[in-house]
């Protein structure tokens, strides 16, 4: 299979996806701006989104994929075929579960997520009413992911990497189509989000009845494969839950701001998502079952060979787009964002959060390529160990930083905290003589360095100025913003060529 081919299947389809997400959040912005009820929209939404990092793309997958990619190297079709049914019935019962008392308890947890909603009656009730419509949808969300743990495994990325196009979908839709309708038309938001994760699922199914792998109800608590997997997902669901408490925290921190912090770090963080998501969450699904094949043929030197390819990629493609993010953010908040409700002064506060999550751009994706190598080998101990230590660091970063810039602040810490997980993670591997450097990395990145550099000029003298993006109308702002971005890519990728860096270079083949 060649990896690369791979990245760049799920990479456009998490791209098509990306550019939803954009028209999704420039319709919520045109519509709602950034104030009492966005606030407690992104609240509501946030918390079973952080619920889904943890249960089912953080910990569940981390533990049930490498798991999965043995059983399917070394036991027969019928094993692992029973495998995903057990798997799949105790994971149902337990999401039901949680569901049920999430619900019912999403006054509790608004009053711990959220506790600066609670002076304002009227913005901490209506955050418990869209909490109770959201929660349901990491029931169906934690089940998109085992299916797309399985089709990951079978070799099949394309439509895991396209299924949260459905969760889009559902909010464009919703907002331009049901919320007329609605008293409350934030509800339809939070209704959006229940009808995407049903559609997700629904999209996802027809693809395991082809492969056979349907699951069904199955419940059998004598798998040892179902202990082993519940047993790496203890430390597993402890580590990412590290890293989601850090995101709770922020949100802690930003419901005592001033009203708007909360959608102020939603915006940028948006900008964030599609480059980690376009590359980082690209890597990581390609990565994890390649690796976790390779370790269980004990080919090391392949191992070694496929940390060192995702690395290399990493770079080349994120630390233009961490460049560029900064360069160009009053362009991306303003081309994006600045429609409607959403103020000039939105447009400010959210740039200032986009140039602090900036920073940190390069060491969220790296995580993303560096976990894989230790969650591969079932190490799960080690990742939880520097994430704890990463959390201690961020709150620590938070209460320097928001006193002298706010919710940009909180931003920071964030990055920071990023690149210091990943810097933890890569000395450990190094240490462990897990991961060996290819030769050449010190041109490598002598070359990155000019290419970058030459980026980011052209981009400077060909942006403009600030007050003329907050002046431009929506079609020119467009245009430039799109010329923009053509000539970034090119000046980069042209410097690359011209001092030898060829895509035949990041070729990576392995077996299926």
């Amino acid at each position: 299979m060649n990896l690369l081919k791979a990245l760049a299947t799920v990479g456009s389809m998490t791209f098509i996806s990306r550019i939803l997400g954009f028209v999704r959040d420039t319709l919520i912005a045109r519509v709602f701006g950034a104030g009492v009820v966005t606030d407690a929209f992104f609240v509501a939404f946030k918390i079973p989104n952080l619920l889904r990092r943890i249960s089912a793309e953080g910990a569940f997958s981390q533990a049930f994929v490498p798991i999965l990619a043995e059983y399917k190297k070394q036991r027969s079709f019928d094993e692992t075929k029973a495998l995903i049914n057990h798997v799949a019935t105790l994971l149902g019962l337990f999401l039901v579960l949680i569901t049920i008392v999430g619900m019912l308890a999403a006054p509790w947890v608004v009053q711990v997520s959220a506790p600066g909603f609670i002076a304002d009656k009227a913005k901490f009730d209506l955050t418990v009413d869209l909490l109770r419509i959201t929660f349901p949808y990491i029931f169906f969300i934690s089940l998109v992911s085992l299916a797309g743990g399985v089709l990951n495994t079978y070799s099949n990325f394309s439509v895991p990497a396209l299924t949260p196009v459905w969760l889009n979908i559902s909010f464009i839709v919703a907002v331009l189509f049901v919320a007329p309708y609605f008293d409350n038309s934030i509800k339809v938001l939070a209704w959006a989000v229940f009808v995407g994760g049903l559609l997700q699922l629904a999209y996802q199914w027809p693809y395991l009845r082809k492969l056979g792998l349907l699951p069904r109800y199955e419940l059998n608590l004598q798998d040892e494969g179902v202990w082993r997997i519940v047993k790496l997902m203890g430390p597993a669901i402890f580590g990412v839950s590290i890293a989601q408490i850090s995101l709770l925290i922020n949100t802690i921190f930003a419901s005592f701001l001033v009203t708007g912090s909360v959608s102020w770090l939603y915006y940028a963080d948006r900008l964030m998502e599609f480059p980690t998501g376009v590359l980082g969450v690209a890597l990581g699904t390609i990565l994890l079952p390649s690796l976790a094949k390779s370790y269980a043929d004990k080919a090391d030197g392949e191992y070694s060979q496929l940390l060192d390819w995702g690395l290399r990629l990493t770079f080349i493609l994120a630390l233009p787009a961490a460049v560029a993010l900064a360069v160009l953010s009053v362009p991306l908040v303003t081309g994006l964002f600045h429609y409607g409700a959403f103020s000039a002064l939105d447009v400010e506060m959210t740039r200032q959060a986009l140039m602090a999550y900036s920073l940190g751009l390069l060491g969220l994706i790296m995580v993303k390529v560096l976990a894989p190598a230790f969650y591969s080998r079932q190490n799960i101990k080690t990742p939880v160990k520097i994430a704890l230590f990463t959390l201690a660091s961020t709150q620590l970063m938070n209460l320097l930083f928001i006193g002298p810039f706010k919710h940009a602040g909180l931003a920071l810490a964030i990055g920071l905290g990023a690149c210091m997980n990943a810097g933890l993670l890569y000395y450990y591997l190094r240490k462990a003589n897990v991961y060996k450097p290819q030769p050449g990395w010190p041109a490598f990145m002598t070359k990155l360095a000019i290419a970058v550099g030459a980026m980011a000029f052209v981009l400077h003298l060909a942006a403009g100025s600030d007050a003329m993006w907050m002046a431009y109308h929506l079609i020119p702002k467009l245009i430039h913003l799109s010329v923009l971005l053509v000539i970034g890519v090119i000046t980069y990728f042209a410097v690359l060529w011209l001092l030898g860096i060829r895509v035949k270079d990041f070729i990576q083949r392995t077996n299926r």
